[in-house]
C-alpha cells in the first residue's frame, strides 16, 4: 500500500482507478499459514494484512494502475507489485460419501496461494454478512467465505496449488487439504468419511430457528450441514414481510438428491413477535396462518400498532391446529414467557447461536432452563441459528432428537420433540440414561427417594471434549474432566431425597477465545419421590415476578386496543399468576406483590 492510503471501514479502498481497464475489486488481503492448513483447529482463521492489498481487474496490458498519488505499470508488475495467477481453468469438484459413493450436500471453500477466495460459479466474490443480505446459499464463518454445493460445482481456478475446506455437520470428518491444477485438469472428487452414525441409531437432527432463505435453499443448506429438519420461520419487521408466500400449512419441502431423498426436510412456521412480551417459534401447524405476526408497535410491528394479544393467546392457537410450540432464544425476551410456561402452552425451550465460533450454549440460558426444571416444568430442549444472514451458521448449534424406530417425517419428528429426549449441541454428542430411563422420562421413587445410576456417553468428531457434568437440580454432582478427548463414558451413582431432575451438560470450545464452554447439553430426566412436587421457593419467587412484569406491562405501557383486547390479555397474565401464585400458598411460601395486583392481604 502506498503512503497517504487507507482502508475504508470494511476492509477495501476507494482511492484505485485504471486508465485502459476496469477495477472489479480492491480489499486487505487476508493471508493464511499453510503449514497449518489441516484439522487441527476446529475454527481456522486468516489473519488480516495490515498494508497489502489484492486488486482484481480487467485490463489492457499497457494499463496502468493508481492507487492515490501512486502509479503502477502492470506491464512490469514492478514497485511492490506481485502477480497472482488468474483463476481461468474451469473445474468440476465433486463431493461423495466414501461408503455409498453417492453425491451429498457439502459446505465447501475455495482460496489461491495469496490467500484470495475462489468462489463457485453462481456464487459471489465477496459475500454480504449483513441482515437480510446475502441468503442464497451462502455463509461466512470470521474471514472464511463458503458456498453450499448439491453435490458438485463448477470453480474457475488457477494454476498451481488450491486450498480447499469441506464440510458436513458433526459425523463427517471434514476435509482441509490442498491440490495441484494443472492445464489438463478437468475434474477432481473428494470423500467424505462420515465416523459417527447417531442417524443410524435413531437420533434426527433439526435447527428450530431459521429466518428469510427460500425452502429449497433451507433444504441444501439442511444437507450440507446435515440437518435432517430445518424450520423457516416467516415474519414481519415493521413493514417488511418474510417467507409469508412461502407458507401454506401443509407442505413439507425435501430434497430429491440420489442417495439422500427423504432424509432432509425444511417446513414453513412462523415466529409471532413482540418487543416487550417477547417471541414465540410456532412450528409445523396446519392452516391458515396465526396473525397478527407481530404486534405492540416497534420495532417488531409496524408504527402504531395496538398491543392486541398476548403470545399465549398465539400458543393455544398453534396447539389448536397442532403444531409445535418453542420459546426461542432463551432467555430473550423475557416478560411473558413464564406465564406461557405455568399456563403449560409452551412444549420446548430453545437455545440459540447465531454462529458457534463466537458463542456456544449461553450460560444466561441454560441458568433460565434450569429455573423452570426445578420448577417442575418438564420442558425438552432444542437449538436454533435464528438464522438472518450469511454470517449466521444454519444448524451451528442444533437439535438432536430420537426418533427410535419411526420413519422421518416432519409430524413424527414434532411428536418426538415434544417427547423430550433431546440434546443441543455445538459439536460433541451426548446420551444419557437414568436407570435405563432416557431424557424426556420421569422416574418415580419412594417418598424417601433413592439410588440411581447416571449413564452417560460423549463423542464428537471435532470439538474436544473438556468435561463432561452430570446436574441435579441444577447443581453439579459429578465431574469428570479430559484433555481434549474426542469420546468419553462413564456411570455416576447419585441419590435423592426430593424430587427433582437429572441432565449431562458438556464442556469444549470452538475456540480458545471463547469465554463460553458448554459445548452440549442434553434434556431432563424427572425424579419424583412420593407425592413430593419439583418445587424451589427461589426460582418460584423469580418467576412470579416476571408474570407480575408482564402484568405491569399491558397495564401501564402497552398501546391499549379496545376493551375487549385488553380485557382478554390482562384475564391471561391473571390466570398465569392466580396459577403460580395459589402454587406457593400451597407450598406455605410468604412473599411480596407488586402494587400492580395488590390483593389486600399479605401472606
Amino acid at each position: 500500500m502506498p503512503d497517504g492510503v487507507d482502508f475504508n471501514a470494511i476492509g477495501e479502498i476507494d482511492e484505485i482507478n485504471i486508465d485502459l481497464g476496469w477495477v472489479i475489486s480492491a480489499r486487505r488481503q487476508t493471508t493464511y499459514d499453510h503449514s497449518c492448513w489441516n484439522l487441527d483447529v476446529v475454527d481456522l482463521q486468516p489473519a488480516l494484512a495490515e498494508d497489502k492489498l489484492v486488486v482484481e481487474y480487467s485490463a489492457h496490458p499497457a494499463a496502468k494502475l493508481h492507487v492515490g498519488s501512486a502509479v503502477y505499470d502492470l506491464s512490469e508488475m514492478s514497485g511492490g507489485v506481485t502477480e497472482i495467477l488468474p483463476a481461468h481453468r474451469p473445474v468440476k469438484v465433486k463431493v461423495v460419501d466414501k461408503a455409498s459413493r453417492t453425491p451429498v450436500g457439502v459446505r465447501i471453500h475455495f482460496h489461491g496461494a495469496a490467500g484470495e477466495y475462489l468462489p463457485p460459479k453462481g456464487y459471489h466474490r465477496k459475500v454480504n454478512r449483513t441482515w437480510f443480505e446475502d441468503n442464497y446459499g451462502e455463509f461466512v464463518n470470521g474471514m472464511n467465505q463458503y458456498a453450499y454445493i448439491r453435490g458438485e460445482c463448477i470453480v474457475d481456478l488457477p494454476l498451481g496449488i488450491v486450498y480447499i475446506e469441506i464440510s458436513r455437520g458433526y459425523e463427517v470428518t471434514p476435509i482441509r487439504e490442498s491440490f495441484d491444477v494443472g492445464a489438463d485438469t478437468d475434474e477432481v472428487t473428494f470423500e467424505l468419511d462420515r465416523v459417527l452414525d447417531w442417524r443410524g441409531r435413531g437420533w434426527v437432527t433439526a435447527d428450530t430457528h431459521v429466518h428469510f432463505l427460500t425452502p429449497s435453499t433451507a433444504v441444501l443448506e439442511g444437507e450440507a450441514e446435515d440437518v435432517n429438519v430445518v424450520n423457516l420461520l416467516a415474519s414481519q419487521w415493521g413493514e417488511l414481510f418474510t417467507n409469508v408466500s412461502d407458507f401454506d400449512g401443509r407442505t413439507t419441502h425435501s430434497n430429491t438428491l440420489a442417495g439422500n431423498d427423504g432424509e432432509f426436510l425444511a417446513r414453513v412456521g412462523t415466529e409471532n413477535r413482540m418487543q416487550v412480551l417477547g417471541h414465540i417459534s410456532l412450528l409445523g401447524y396446519s392452516g391458515e396462518m396465526i396473525h397478527p405476526l407481530c404486534s405492540g408497535g416497534l420495532s417488531e410491528s409496524a408504527l402504531g400498532d395496538f398491543q392486541e394479544v398476548t403470545m399465549a393467546d398465539w400458543a393455544q392457537r398453534c396447539i389448536d391446529q397442532n403444531g409445535l410450540v418453542v420459546m426461542p432464544h432463551a432467555p430473550n425476551p423475557q416478560c411473558e414467557r413464564v406465564a406461557d410456561v405455568v399456563l403449560d402452552l409452551v412444549h420446548a425451550i430453545e437455545f440459540m447461536s447465531f454462529n458457534r465460533r463466537d458463542a456456544q450454549l449461553g450460560p444466561t440460558a441454560v441458568a433460565d432452563w434450569y429455573r423452570f426444571q426445578n420448577m417442575g416444568y418438564h420442558l425438552p430442549l432444542t437449538g436454533g441459528s435464528d438464522k438472518m444472514s450469511a454470517a449466521s451458521q444454519l444448524g451451528g448449534l442444533r437439535t438432536y432428537t430420537q426418533l427410535g424406530d419411526l420413519e422421518l417425517t416432519y409430524e413424527n419428528w414434532m411428536a418426538a420433540t415434544k417427547a423430550g429426549n433431546t440434546f443441543v449441541t455445538v459439536g460433541p454428542l451426548v446420551e444419557m440414561h437414568v436407570d435405563g430411563t432416557a431424557p424426556g422420562g420421569r422416574i418415580k421413587l419412594s417418598e424417601t427417594g433413592g439410588t440411581l445410576t447416571v449413564e452417560w456417553r460423549v463423542e464428537s468428531v471435532q470439538v474436544p471434549i473438556d468435561a463432561v457434568e452430570v446436574v441435579v437440580g441444577g447443581r453439579t454432582v459429578s465431574e469428570e474432566r479430559f484433555d481434549k478427548a474426542m469420546a468419553a463414558s462413564g456411570t455416576t451413582e447419585i441419590s435423592v431425597s426430593d424430587s427433582s431432575w437429572v441432565a449431562v451438560r458438556v464442556r469444549g470450545r470452538i475456540s480458545v477465545e471463547l469465554n463460553d464452554d458448554i459445548a452440549a447439553h442434553t434434556s431432563a430426566v424427572q425424579l419424583l419421590c412420593g407425592d413430593k412436587t419439583v418445587y424451589r421457593q427461589e426460582d418460584a419467587v423469580e418467576m412470579l415476578r416476571q408474570i407480575e412484569g408482564a402484568m405491569a406491562y399491558i397495564d401501564t405501557i402497552a398501546a391499549r386496543p379496545d376493551a375487549d383486547r385488553f380485557r382478554k390479555m390482562q384475564l391471561t397474565l391473571e390466570s398465569a399468576y392466580n396459577r403460580m401464585h395459589q402454587r406457593m400458598h400451597n407450598e406455605g411460601v410468604y412473599h411480596d406483590h407488586t402494587p400492580v395486583h395488590n390483593h389486600g392481604h399479605e401472606h
